[in-house]
């Protein structure tokens, strides 16, 4: 859990490729599946082409939401969990989805940073969605969650990859929240509600601006 002053600058006036996303497509095309099989060779494109043609299935579902959450969190958990520095060979590295997916699995962060893309391109607004670091208690370390709120005071559904039935957060004793983020800014949190609001400048999250570079590149022709 770094932290870097300017990362949460990025984060206050929103994600980079936000006004991408209904083109979400151009992550699929064969420029970018012929780089991404020089990386994960020809499985890792399947499974990449996979994603594609479930997510055009989701989106032709018309599913509600909560079986928009359903599915989604059962689509990325089925990945192999992988820490960073057997599979990137980094302390730490947030993986873009597609580099997840395609490389066959990652950690927590690289399973909620999926999730939330996907569920964007299904529709769901930003500001539903918080990706949340907490303290697993069981395991005694740092983990992270995504969260999905139907309005601003509500008690947030969990999607998480330790747990593959959705939850609310006050049925999640077993998670301490620490702070959650999106588009719109970033929350200390004391529980799973909230929480107390940032001001701008006063705290970030690192390796945010160096994802959203590599997925800025995936997109280009």
């Amino acid at each position: 859990m770094k932290h870097c002053r300017w990362l949460f600058f990025i984060l206050a006036i929103g994600f980079p490729v936000q006004a991408e996303l209904p083109d979400w497509q151009q992550y699929f095309q064969p420029a970018q599946l012929n780089r991404l099989e020089q990386r994960f060779g020809p499985d890792g494109v399947a499974r990449v082409q996979a994603l594609e043609q479930w997510l055009l299935a989701q989106l032709a579902r018309e599913a509600t939401t909560a079986e928009q959450l359903e599915a989604v969190n059962h689509y990325f958990n089925r990945l192999d969990f992988i820490s960073d520095a057997e599979h990137w060979g980094q302390a730490d590295y947030w993986a873009t989805p597609l580099e997840t997916v395609a490389s066959g699995g990652g950690d927590c962060e690289d399973f909620v940073i999926a999730k939330y893309f996907a569920l964007r391109v299904l529709g769901v607004p930003p500001p539903n969605l918080r990706l949340m670091y907490a303290k697993a208690i069981e395991l005694n370390q740092a983990h992270m969650v995504l969260l999905y709120l139907n309005q601003p005071d509500a008690m947030p559904k969990v999607l998480d990859n330790l747990l593959g039935e959705i939850r609310d957060g006050d049925a999640r004793p077993d998670l301490v929240p620490v702070y959650s983020f999106n588009a719109e800014g970033l929350w200390r949190a004391r529980a799973f509600d909230q929480g107390v609001r940032l001001k701008a400048g006063e705290s970030g999250v690192d390796l945010w601006g160096d994802l959203m570079m590599r997925l800025a590149q995936e997109g280009e022709g």
